[in-house]
């Protein structure tokens, strides 16, 4: 059975015992206790939470989850996937045990004739928690299950919460036996390799207190409605029933690795390293994919650092397995074409998906090329500081920071340092990387503590939407439904006071959507608050923010919420705007220039797009013209609600990573030209925008470019001041404003000859200092050793050059050249070695720990060549010392 009907044969089970099926939530949501989904309870949990009322009793869904918790165990077993789908059904206080253990059984155990997955009755086995007989019971009673296939466990393994105070409750895992091959008998207590586990039910009962009934604390309350949580894992019933060992080889994983096959060489099954990296390649590629399909792009932090790494491991494995071209593009096609029959968009948006992962391969193969030049020298300078006939170590610090801070990986540093005949420290390395990963678990256990209680919200978010009138007036009488203060209700606020005024309607734009909230008042008799921001709770519900300026306000009051005009046309105009600028970098730059982020504001807007590369003058020019261009059109803005598959019809763009209901706003400008999915406000024609002008691009991350400027009278005053320099550099100049380009590009010209005259009479000085230099060497024993302070401000490239010539006017004697210079607190050096000195014994990156820590420095290079800096310039004459007693003791 393939994996798209396993996952088809669930939904349609559940809505015909009456669920409401839902899709799938994006991996990504705004929730500050994840980076990515990774349960189908996700996006269930305001109702699991108390926080809102469900629309609906029963739920079933497959959700897309991803786990980065074990990246590095990937391949490593065949148990550990980041990305999976999980099935589940839901009860929000409706059924509970005994339903949800019946509906679970009825559909593994029917026949694939009549629906369902057909497995064999007698080779389930079920675990219960060790203080919940009742559900022991239920199996016996619903499903027949003998006693010796019922086993009960600890609150580790059977018992489920968020990790946090709140819903909790015993579960109850259904596995099957796969049979003795694949491991000893006794059930899953014995072995869950044998007894594979298919599916979770958590019966959702408790209330947790701060310690968890998980590690065996008894619950602190009762939950007032019992709720059912499941989780099927759509890949291991893939696996059962297509009859293979592991999901790497169901019918969604084993083609990416045979495309990886075709393009290594390679054969999967061989060699355990070999498959290692094939499973690497197959997972990461699925995962990226949808994380990119979501919304994310590569980037340094968070999800955007989770992809890159998942990308970058792809492109490394293939390289350890023995392609040496681009393989990218081939594996997110492979992907698509898999996984596309239950998520569409996979294939719709391709385009840009392919874009975005061949973006970083390109990125990571020149950080390769980058990374194995730094490698050399950190094995010039090992070599040059090992004593012979000893084998040399690249410190675990050093490993760690090509890893780190280069992106150079681990597996690759082993690889070549062996080649090299060195050895690596290994240990040094892991430690570093254990602290690291202890600081990001600090980090993401602070996360989820920092969950924001919504509770205070929910009798408010179950009344209804806030209606927003902002659409067609600036001015609106509404109720005061509720103030909040330090997260509770109260009944009244008083003049000094910061408040949150929920009301029954509001013209107020409330942040979202890249548009920053609108500023106003709140008005009534001898009253008025300033409202500094609007946000959404839920996406219903307008939460003004105020500080009360006079008088007082209470809960049941009519007021009059009132948007600043000036601060609306302004905001307006950013917003379309930005549309507009959307527009022309599609025109300009092709399809794949798709919006990553944007923020728009009074006059000022700035959009994110995908893209590689920087954008050349022309195109940033061209991209302004064809802006203003839709400026000047006089484009009537339309906006209308429609159904989200007719808008995606009509062409309409959607914000990638965005959840969109069924009905959707749509804003239109110029019919084709830009027609996109937004709830902003806007201006009525498009020439209300006024001129916008280009401030510059940049790179805010890997593949994603920002573009910002200045929109209506904004732009006039830029636009003003850049006048009024330009006219001011013409005065300075004496040249008419038009002539101020070439006149500059003389003047530069005449600059840089200046100072090319400038550095060849400083080289000539410096260099005419070598000949005092040698004619100052000292002899100890058979070498010649000049250990002095260069002049002052040398730098260090002309250091190198002086040495080079002082160590040519010394001969063939065994002779050794070191320089320390003093530049604004830095102390540059070279050493030079002769090769007559070498073959006394002495090398040039041997003799920077001579002298290193006291003007603490580091350094490397060749036996002949050695450079580097330090940080101390007090250290100096102390250096110099020791150089020469070095030299005195080791010449003989």
């Amino acid at each position: 059975m393939q994996t798209h009907e396993i996952r088809r044969r669930f939904l349609d089970h559940f809505v015909r015992a009456g669920h409401t099926e839902v899709p799938s939530a994006s991996l990504i949501l705004d929730d500050p206790n994840l980076l990515f989904v990774n349960a189908g309870m996700v996006q269930f949990k305001p109702y699991f939470l108390g926080q809102q009322t469900p629309p609906y009793s029963r739920a079933t869904s497959v959700q897309k989850c991803v786990r980065t918790g074990d990246i590095e165990e990937v391949g490593v077993t065949t148990r550990h996937n980041t990305f999976f789908q999980m099935a589940g059904n839901f009860s929000f206080g409706d059924y509970f045990k005994e339903d949800a253990i019946r509906f679970a059984w009825e559909l593994i155990t029917k026949s694939q004739e009549d629906g369902g997955y057909g497995f064999d009755p007698g080779r389930i086995w079920v675990t219960a928690y060790e203080a919940d007989p009742e559900a022991a019971e239920l199996w016996r009673k619903v499903a027949g299950i003998p006693d010796e296939r019922i086993q009960f466990r600890d609150g580790k393994d059977n018992y489920w919460d968020m990790g946090v105070p709140g819903p909790g409750g015993p579960c109850s895992e259904i596995y099957y036996d796969r049979g003795p091959e694949y491991g000893r008998d006794g059930g899953p207590v014995a072995d869950e390799d044998r007894y594979l586990e298919i599916w979770n039910l958590v019966f959702m009962q408790d209330i947790r207190g701060e310690l968890s009934p998980k590690l065996g604390h008894p619950p602190v309350g009762v939950l007032p409605k019992k709720n059912i949580d499941t989780g099927m894992g759509i890949e291991r019933i893939a696996l059962l029933l297509q009859g293979v060992d592991n999901v790497y080889e169901t019918d969604l994983l084993r083609p990416i690795i045979v495309k990886a096959e075709e393009l290594t060489g390679r054969s999967y099954g061989v060699e355990h390293v070999d498959d290692v990296r094939f499973r690497v390649i197959a997972d990461h590629a699925r995962t990226s994919a949808m994380l990119i399909a979501d919304g994310v792009n590569p980037g340094n932090d968070g999800r955007g650092y989770v992809l890159r790494r998942l990308l970058r491991r792809i492109v490394r494995s293939a390289r350890l397995l023995g392609a040496e071209q681009p393989v990218m593009s081939q594996f997110v096609r492979v992907v698509s074409e898999q996984m596309a029959p239950s998520y569409p968009e996979l294939a719709t948006d391709f385009a840009r998906i392919e874009t975005v992962a061949v973006g970083e391969e390109t990125a990571f193969r020149k950080t390769l090329a980058t990374g194995s030049r730094l490698f050399d020298e950190t094995v010039e300078e090992v070599m040059a500081a090992t004593p012979a006939g000893k084998t040399g170590r690249i410190s675990g610090a050093d490993a760690f920071t090509l890893h780190d801070t280069y992106g150079f990986p681990i597996d690759l540093t082993l690889e070549m340092a062996s080649e090299a005949g060195l050895s690596v420290d290994e240990a040094g390395f892991r430690s570093l990387m254990a602290e690291q990963r202890q600081r990001a678990k600090e980090d993401a256990h602070a996360r989820k503590h920092a969950h924001a209680d919504l509770s205070v919200y929910k009798e408010l978010v179950d009344r209804g939407d806030t209606e927003f009138t902002g659409f067609d007036e600036l001015t609106s009488e509404a109720q005061v439904l509720a103030l909040i203060g330090d997260g509770v209700r109260v009944p009244t606020a008083v003049a000094g006071t910061d408040i949150e005024v929920i009301l029954d309607r509001s013209p107020l734009y409330a942040e979202s959507g890249g548009q920053i909230a609108d500023r106003g008042t709140i008005t009534a008799a001898g009253t008025k608050l300033t409202v500094n921001d609007v946000q959404k709770i839920a996406k219903k519900l307008w939460v003004h923010r105020c500080t009360v300026d006079q008088g007082q306000i209470t809960e049941g009051d009519v007021v009059l919420a009132q948007v600043d005009p000036a601060w609306r046309r302004g905001a307006t105009q950013g917003h379309s705007g930005t549309h507009m600028v959307h527009a022309a970098l599609r025109q300009i730059l092709g399809p794949n220039a798709v919006q990553a982020g944007s923020m728009n504001k009074p006059g000022y807007l700035r959009f994110d797009f995908n893209w590689q590369g920087q954008l050349s003058e022309r195109q940033k020019a061209d991209i302004e013209a064809v802006s203003n261009d839709g400026v000047g059109a006089d484009y009537p803005v339309n906006t209308f609600v429609t159904d989200l598959p007719k808008a995606r019809e009509m062409g309409a763009l959607a914000l990638f990573g965005e959840n969109y209901g069924d009905r959707v706003r749509v804003v239109e400008m110029g019919g084709p030209f830009s027609m996109e999915l937004c709830g902003g406000t806007h201006v009525g024609h498009s020439s209300q925008i006024g001129p916008i002008t280009l401030l510059g691009e940049s790179s805010v991350g890997s593949g994603v470019r920002r573009v910002e400027a200045f929109v209506g009278l904004d732009s006039y005053r830029h636009l003003a001041k850049e006048r009024a320099l330009l006219a001011g550099v013409a005065s300075m100049l004496k040249v008419p404003s038009g002539e101020v380009p070439g006149r500059v590009e003389q003047l530069v010209d005449r600059l840089k000859a200046a100072e090319k005259e400038l550095e060849r009479t400083k080289v000539a000085a410096v260099l005419s200092s070598a000949g005092s230099y040698a004619d100052a060497a000292h002899r100890i024993g058979e070498v010649l050793l000049v250990a002095a302070a260069a002049p002052e401000g040398v730098a260090a490239g002309d250091l190198r050059t002086l040495a080079t010539d002082i160590r040519g006017r010394l001969g063939s004697t065994p002779a050794i050249v070191v320089l320390l210079g003093n530049n604004e607190d830095k102390v540059p050096f070279v050493v030079t070695v002769n090769k007559a000195a070498q073959e006394l014994g002495f090398a040039a990156g041997a003799l920077v720990g001579v002298f290193g820590p006291s003007i603490s420095g580091r350094g490397g290079g060749k036996p002949e060549m050695a450079q580097g800096a330090g940080s101390d310039p007090s250290g100096i004459e102390a250096g110099l010392a020791a150089v020469r007693n070095h030299i005195g003791a080791h010449a003989g």
